[in-house]
């Protein structure tokens, strides 16, 4: 049986780290991070170091290209994750036809349309992962059916050139009153220390900077996850 997203993170935090690896293409900050690599090879790497699943930014903003989202998501059974600033119905369709599991909704830009685009990818198969940053966000994404909340630690309006760090997943952990929600803390997370703080207040990690500049992504997941 395939599992979707949530359902293997409670499986794999009974046994592992459970993380969620990202592909990227760039950062505002370090620059081009694929460096003539090929996005299978990476994409081979993550599953075998055991990574509950993968995500891949289609954001221009990030370089991305909805074509190797299409790629990946044909290329593995885990569950694929696609993140990207969506504002329409048309997004969440063209996500579900690419055939990815999740979508990534992000409360600060649908502000009181969160609850209506998680029900919009749910009517398309797809599980929401809707992000937070602020209180006022974990207000909005309650009021939804969304399954999973990402905490992101950085202000993704700022595209990852500010300061944030897991201090923000444990702060904001604790506003999250909704039982059975998954919690994902994403950005900001270097270490094994990091992912430790992360995984006392969240039940996974999203990395991915952190990943991609590693010269051997296997090993360094795999030292994320098994650590």
């Amino acid at each position: 049986m395939d599992f979707g997203l949530a359902e293997r993170i409670e499986v794999y935090r009974e046994f592992v780290n459970p993380v969620i690896a990202e592909i990227k293409t760039y950062s505002p900050i370090h620059g081009d991070l694929v460096r003539n690599r090929n996005v299978i090879d990476i994409l081979r790497a993550y599953e075998n170091a055991n990574a509950v699943g993968i995500s891949y930014i289609t954001a221009r903003e990030f370089k991305g290209d909805f074509e190797n989202l299409k790629l990946i998501c044909k290329e593995t059974e885990l569950p694929v994750l696609r993140k990207d600033f969506i504002l329409s119905k048309e997004e969440i369709e063209r996500t579900a036809s690419a055939e990815a599991s999740a979508i990534l909704l992000i409360a600060r830009l649908l502000g009181h349309k969160t609850a209506e685009f998680v029900d919009l990818a749910h009517e398309s198969d797809l599980e929401a992962l809707v992000e937070v940053h602020s209180a006022e966000d974990i207000q909005i994404v309650e009021e939804s059916k969304a399954e999973i909340i990402g905490i992101n630690n950085r202000d993704i309006m700022k595209l990852e050139k500010d300061d944030g760090d897991v201090s923000v997943t444990e702060r904001l952990s604790g506003l999250i009153s909704v039982k059975g929600r998954i919690v994902v803390s994403a950005s900001g997370i270097r270490t094994l220390e990091d992912l430790k703080r992360a995984l006392k207040c969240a039940d996974a990690v999203l990395i991915g900077t952190a990943l991609m500049m590693a010269d051997d992504p296997e090993s360094k997941l795999r030292s994320f996850v098994e650590g």
